[in-house]
């Protein structure tokens, strides 16, 4: 998928009209997040990409930045009967769990 065809898909998850520079932002940030997941140790990720299996947790996690703002280090919050409460300050366990570690053994 094409970063334009991935701006055109957020826009219809998050049903508004976002300025297409930030969802481009929030979804480079998603791909960090994915590849620093999947290669731990590499300190440099160049122009790689994201694999095309984990297309759908980076929008899934840029739509849940994007969403936070404004609460990104919300804890709590109480509210007329509706309750926050975020288990992590940044992208929840949960979403990232199908993410696979690349490894190597040692020769």
């Amino acid at each position: 998928m094409t970063m334009n065809q991935k701006v055109v898909m957020l826009q219809t998850m998050m049903g508004d009209e976002t300025d297409p520079g930030i969802l481009e932002a929030y979804l480079e940030l998603a791909k960090n997040t994915i590849l620093n997941r999947m290669y731990p140790f590499t300190e440099d990720f160049g122009d790689m990409d994201v694999p095309a299996k984990y297309e759908h947790v980076q929008l899934k996690v840029a739509c849940y930045a994007i969403n936070k703002i404004g609460a990104e280090g919300q804890i709590q919050h109480i509210e007329n009967g509706i309750h926050r409460n975020y288990g992590s300050a940044d992208i929840p366990e949960g979403m990232l769990q199908e993410i696979v570690p690349y490894c190597k053994a040692i020769r």
